[in-house]
């Protein structure tokens, strides 16, 4: 492909390897192709060009995403009112260049960055930066801003899993959940934007339509403050999952951003392994991501036919699932010792037949992966219905059988609606329901 030849490939020394099985059973992946043209009403494109992609396929790609809000709703939040510098949108290249921009010796920022991210201090205001130069601590009352969130409410579930509210200087709120496990590994979801464009019909967030993207220091915050408030109460969070509100890789030069600065070594240091992205499908930011990261990458399938993703996931129209799973097939093939992580949220009568789960093992075939089952969380925007736990498991087992490696993912945090496809708050106006195909009436 002409994209593919355009990037030189490089083997990625921090990437981890997960040991999979490889399926017993061989098939052919469809190449059926369907270009339905992607188009809602009242909603209008965001532009949005990644720099490593050519301009051919930007516009291919921008004109796919519909909108909810007008351009200054959907424009990132610089924090524009304030001359402050907010220091947690830089990486610490950045970092380092502003502090020797105001006359500092780089040893400075890198005590400043651990004050922002290590050594269990995460500040939040200049009081907070003990054992810095005095005068650069009064430099950074002056031109430094510090907190790009501020705390709303915690809400705690029945099992632990506890959903932070951030409101943001807009006065837009996001949602970040965190996730305990007994066995030692929590969780925090963060957000990547306030709301969701890809109106996928499962989903609580994306009822919102899209209201803006969020900076790297929203992004970078959420895992900050979750750490700030919890690692007492619940002890250290491990791993950190882009699976919040928004498509992560809709916005994907802050998210990135982002995610290196959460692995920084003198920072957050969560390994790369340990940070996943996930996205509902968009090839060309795909692309991007695992050229340009470590971390990992985890999409939602959902679906075996572009007939049913079509309806469920807007987002084939435009990436069907040929090209979506083709690209994944070349990308990984340079991409050595990585796996994918593929969520499949069930839903009743809909995807979890067995037809489904052997067509999904069609699918999938020659791509180093892991398979997530999520239950279907139910909530007021939706009709779908939860797959029983009986049915899961059987769909679970053929999968097994044939040599993939897959995980059930319970609910966690429901009661609060914290779980999976959960999060946000719609408002009055919100995107089209789309058409349930005849054969599906039944389900719904």
């Amino acid at each position: 492909m002409e994209l593919s030849r355009m990037w030189m490939r490089r083997a990625r020394p921090h990437c981890f390897c997960v040991v999979v099985a490889k399926s017993a059973m061989a098939s052919t992946m469809p190449t059926t192709s369907l270009s339905v043209p992607y188009s809602i009403p009242h909603f209008t494109p965001l532009l949005s060009s990644p720099r490593s992609i050519s301009k051919s396929t930007c516009s291919s790609y921008a004109s796919v995403v519909p909108v909810h809000g007008s351009n200054t709703e959907i424009a990132n939040n610089s924090n524009s009112s304030s001359s402050k510098v907010l220091l947690k949108g830089m990486k610490y290249a950045e970092l380092e260049n502003w502090v020797k921009s105001h006359g500092y010796r780089p040893g400075q920022a890198l005590m400043l960055w651990k004050r922002l991210y290590g050594n269990n201090i995460w500040a939040h205001c200049v009081d907070e930066l003990e054992g810095l130069n005095k005068d650069f601590q009064k430099m950074l009352g002056v031109f430094a801003e510090f907190k790009a969130l501020s705390l709303k409410e915690i809400l705690t579930a029945a099992d632990g899993t506890r959903k932070i509210l951030f409101n943001l200087d807009d006065g837009l709120v996001i949602e970040t959940v965190v996730i305990p496990c007994k066995r030692g590994r929590t969780t925090v979801c963060v957000s990547s934007q306030v709301g969701c464009a890809m109106n996928c019909q499962f989903c609580y967030t994306g009822r919102m339509g899209l209201r803006r993207h969020l900076t790297a220091a929203e992004i970078v915050e959420q895992a900050v403050f979750a750490r700030r408030l919890l690692s007492g109460e619940i002890g250290s969070i491990t791993n950190v999952v882009f699976m919040g509100m928004g498509e992560p890789l809709h916005n994907v030069e802050n998210v990135i951003k982002a995610a290196d600065i959460m692995v920084d070594e003198q920072g957050l240091h969560f390994s790369p392994r340990k940070v996943t992205i996930s996205t509902s499908g968009l090839v060309p930011q795909m692309r991007r991501f695992l050229y340009e990261s470590n971390c990992e990458l985890a999409v939602s399938l959902n679906a075996t036919t572009d007939e049913v993703r079509n309806w469920i996931m807007p987002i084939n129209r435009k990436y069907n699932l040929g090209m979506l799973l083709g690209t994944l097939r070349e990308e990984l093939r340079v991409k050595h010792n990585y796996k994918v992580l593929f969520e499949y949220v069930m839903l009743a009568g809909v995807n979890d037949s067995i037809e489904d789960a052997k067509r999904l093992i069609s699918l999938i075939q020659d791509i180093p992966c892991k398979i997530n089952l999520i239950t279907f969380n139910p909530h007021c925007g939706s009709q779908f219905k939860p797959t029983s736990e009986e049915k899961i498991i059987d769909f679970r087992n053929v999968l097994a059988e044939a040599g993939c490696v897959v995980f059930l993912r319970p609910s966690r945090g429901d009661d609060q609606m914290a779980a999976c496809g959960q999060l946000g708050k719609p408002g009055e106006i919100q995107p089209p329901l789309l058409r349930v195909p005849a054969r599906f009436q039944m389900a719904v």
